[in-house]
């Protein structure tokens, strides 16, 4: 498959996946978090266990583990390289996505929404704190990408775990469905454009 072609799908998949958010913010999101809202206090504790600081604690210390791991041992595994890759990239894809895009759309998370703030962008008047895209589906759809690229049996899985992910935030009204879908679109698209990388430079 040529460049050219790669670049027509994932530009065609881009506006999709642009029409799809378009769509879920909407008709879909308000009803869907109000429909979770009551029920969502009983996942709270997942939140504190799978917070950010912890997920990206958790990939750094892999990270320095395996590069320590390298310089004793002089080498590490393949599939201990494609940790690394993926680490760093879901680590990039997550401060990309907190620290500019969600500054830039400002959109109120579910919680705000339910307390009485307009469900809209406010471009440029966000903040980390704000909703969309995900940071947490950016992070793990970046993770999952590098993998699916450069090892394609994972691919079945790790869908699946981006699957729970996706309905544990929803479930939780962590996230509106179109912060889910445009974070996993751009952590999968780092991804997979991290591991397309790493397999030209590194045969």
């Amino acid at each position: 498959m040529t460049g050219a072609v790669v670049v027509r799908i994932w530009v065609g998949s881009l506006l999709a996946c642009a029409a799809l958010v378009v769509c879920l913010f909407e008709y879909v999101d308000v009803p869907v978090a109000v429909h979770f809202w009551a029920r969502s206090r009983h996942l709270s504790p997942l939140g504190e266990t799978f917070g950010a600081t912890i997920l990206l604690s958790a990939e750094s210390a892999v990270v320095l583990y395996l590069v320590i791991a390298r310089l004793v041992r002089g080498h590490i595994s393949v599939l201990g390289r494609t940790v690394v890759i993926a680490c760093l990239t879901s680590m990039c894809a997550y401060v990309v996505n907190d620290h500019v895009l969600k500054v830039a759309c400002g959109v109120p998370g579910p919680a705000d929404v339910m307390r009485g703030a307009r469900h809209s962008f406010n471009l440029w008047m966000g903040s980390e704190g704000s909703s969309f895209p995900s940071g947490h589906m950016a992070l793990a759809a970046a993770f999952a990408g590098v993998f699916m690229r450069l090892h394609r049996a994972s691919i079945g899985p790790f869908s699946a775990l981006l699957l729970l992910a996706a309905a544990l935030l929803l479930l939780g009204d962590w996230h509106f469905l179109s912060d889910i879908v445009a974070g996993a679109f751009l952590g999968t698209t780092a991804g997979i454009l991290a591991a397309e990388g790493w397999a030209a430079h590194s045969g």
